[in-house]
């Protein structure tokens, strides 16, 4: 059957607007939105209602690329460097010491309990050995979950920086499957060092090309400055691979250093990239839900779940415990970052690798890899909050909403307009303005009483639920407003 264009355009504009109508719809009830849109591909598939024939690895690899090139490119664009700092070194021992250990203990016990030789059991290992960037994002900020002790930046950290490393071992164990009498895997100790060192020097490069061009080019229409900065975000990934360096990483790194400079119409273009990775996520899932034979799943359920549970209970936890042994993290830190080893559609595609290079097992190792991100994010991603409080690391999301004052307009200004909500336990209801003891260079610009804007002046008693418009200088001066509040 021949579709037309109008036809694809259809069943997509369909399927996705099915797609976000369920998860408004069943993600109340706990169950991660990138599993339903996952559902709905799967449904519309050959073998579901939809009845879709598609079976074509290579379309769903590269949507998967650029999807995942530009989710890295979201994710780094909000990362604010004053979080990650304190956890830098934490995250890139996760994103790349915890990768390695992860892939090499799941790919061995891989080789001992399934019909694969140690080659291609580390192939597996490394294909699922990265933590979804996708998954982390939209399940830690969709539920707004607060945890103490910056875990929350480390595991955004880790996530969105580790996998680079997990495709530079799939790609090698590809390669190595493929090539057994040519190739070694000393080769690709030098070949690692070269694609990382390549990556991050680019992306700290465009980042900062980003940043300048943005500010300097001057264009008359502000609609075409997403667009100028998606051909900037496409031409560093496909150029860092053209230059045999990690092009996944380099987005991310272009990304934060982007993110952490001043550029006019930042906030939008903010915006604007977080519904581009939602979109994203969502084309991702719904197109591998469409690849996927749930018949050809079912055979492989046994060994999924046994290979499941190694990696959630043992070969995670281990390579995080590994990967912090000199870090100050409690045990207690370190099993909740060992329970937010999510995996989403990242390693699906990563599998579709074998899949096109024609490995023997490639069919055995897709559907395993699929079972796997299923038990995950079914598992793992709807049990964060009640694991987070049943480790005692769970906490009220205080961060407050921050806007930088001349940031839509490139200005260097360090002023930023702080809002802040009275809670009951706050010490300034009841008080007027001038009885507290503010710092003199912050301001009470305006007060939210339930939808209802007050001017504030000296006299204005505060009550609970006001949300206060605060100007602050800086992080001390924020501390500072915080303690006059009582917050």
């Amino acid at each position: 059957m021949n579709f037309t264009i109008e036809d694809i355009l259809l069943g997509a504009s369909t399927l996705l607007l099915i797609s976000i109508v369920i998860s408004k719809s069943l993600g109340r009830f706990g169950i991660p939105a990138l599993i339903l849109f996952l559902g709905v591909g799967m449904l519309a598939g050959s073998e579901g209602i939809g009845r879709v024939h598609f079976n074509d690895p290579l379309s769903a690899q590269s949507i998967g690329s650029i999807a995942l090139t530009l989710i890295l490119f979201s994710g780094g664009l909000d990362t604010r460097w004053e979080s990650i700092k304190p956890v830098l070194w934490r995250g890139v021992s996760l994103s790349t010491l915890g990768v390695f250990i992860t892939a090499m203990l799941l790919g061995t016990f891989v080789s001992l309990v399934a019909d694969f030789t140690l080659l291609e059991g580390l192939l597996l290992g490394s294909i699922v050995s990265s933590t979804d960037a996708a998954a982390v994002f939209s399940i830690l900020r969709s539920k707004n979950i607060g945890l103490k002790n910056n875990l929350r930046p480390t595991l955004e950290l880790e996530s969105g920086s580790n996998d680079p490393m997990a495709y530079f071992l799939t790609v090698s164990l590809t390669y190595l499957v493929m090539n057994q009498e040519e190739a070694g895997i000393l080769q690709l100790v030098p070949m690692f060092f070269l694609q990382m060192s390549i990556g991050a020097v680019m992306g700290v490069v465009m980042g900062r090309v980003m940043a300048w061009v943005i500010n300097n080019i001057k264009l008359e229409q502000d609609g075409l400055y997403p667009a100028l900065t998606l051909g900037m975000v496409i031409f560093t990934y496909a150029f860092t691979n053209l230059i045999s360096g990690n092009g996944f990483l380099a987005v991310y790194v272009a990304g934060v250093i982007l993110g952490n400079k001043n550029f006019i119409h930042k906030g939008s273009l903010i915006k604007f990239y977080d519904g581009v990775a939602w979109l994203m996520q969502i084309l991702m899932f719904l197109t591998l839900g469409l690849l996927v034979f749930p018949s050809q799943i079912i055979p492989v359920i046994g060994t999924g779940v046994l290979i499941s549970m190694f990696l959630i209970l043992v070969a995670r936890p281990i390579s995080v415990y590994i990967g912090l042994a000199f870090s100050k993290s409690s045990n207690k830190e370190k099993l909740y970052i060992s329970w937010v080893g999510l995996r989403g559609a990242v390693p699906i595609v990563f599998a579709t690798y074998p899949l096109l290079a024609g490995v023997e097992k490639s069919d055995m190792i897709f559907n395993i890899v699929f079972f796997i991100v299923l038990t995950s994010v079914m598992l793992q991603g709807t049990t964060l909050s009640v694991v987070a409080r049943w480790l005692n690391l769970s906490e009220h999301d205080t961060r407050p909403k921050r806007i930088r004052l001349g940031e839509e307009m490139g200005y260097d200004a360090k002023n930023a307009l702080v809002e802040l909500v009275l809670q009951s336990q706050s010490t300034a209801i009841g008080k007027s303005i001038v009885e507290l003891q503010f710092p003199k260079t912050s301001l009470i610009v305006l007060i939210d009483r339930g939808g209802k804007f007050v001017t504030p002046n000296g006299a204005t008693v505060l009550e609970e639920d006001d949300k206060l418009l605060v100007m602050v200088d800086d992080e001390e001066e924020l501390v500072k407003v915080n303690q006059a509040l009582g917050l």
